[in-house]
């Protein structure tokens, strides 16, 4: 199940849990941090599975993949950070999240949607982001060699909501 998160505490926590489970693309403790952070004050969806009990009512104990947005101009939203846990891939979670979270960029009038990630062909677990992203619509627009570090060229893909 998808839904929206709207308490701030909540969103942290479950930011949280599964960043710090995904090491492999969110090792950068401040980086890491960061999103936590940041997604308090983002729109976002939590992906929930349904047969995990709660842990004594604890908010997002269920959560298994979230999806943050942030507006980075007038016409334009930024999908800005996306985490699935690694025994939840490829079973139509992440493609769930974006679903949802396009059809509110859309609701919300946004023309465009844009999401940064490494430049194709430097890491295996990127290289599959990066197709993950492309299958679900979105097209190269510009690459960064330096925005991150040179390790990290920042790769950014972009499509239209119209």
């Amino acid at each position: 199940m998808v839904r929206l998160l709207e308490d701030k505490d909540e969103k942290r926590r479950v930011v949280r849990k599964i960043l710090e489970a995904l090491p492999d693309w969110f090792g950068i403790e401040e980086s890491r941090e960061q999103y936590i952070r940041e997604s308090a004050d983002q729109i976002m969806l939590v992906a929930e599975d349904e047969d995990i009990p709660a842990k004594d009512g604890e908010p997002g104990s269920k959560a298994v993949g979230f999806l943050c947005l942030k507006q980075t101009g007038n016409a334009t939203v930024e999908l800005a950070v996306m985490g699935v846990l690694a025994e939840y891939h490829r079973k139509g979670i992440g493609r769930e999240l974006f679903k949802e979270a396009k059809r509110i960029a859309q609701e919300k009038g946004y023309s465009f949607m844009q999401v940064k990630t490494v430049e194709m062909g430097h890491y295996d677990d990127y290289d599959a982001t990066n197709r993950f992203y492309i299958s679900l619509g979105f097209q190269e627009f510009e690459m960064f060699p330096l925005l991150w570090d040179e390790a990290n060229p920042c790769q950014i893909y972009v499509m239209s909501l119209k």
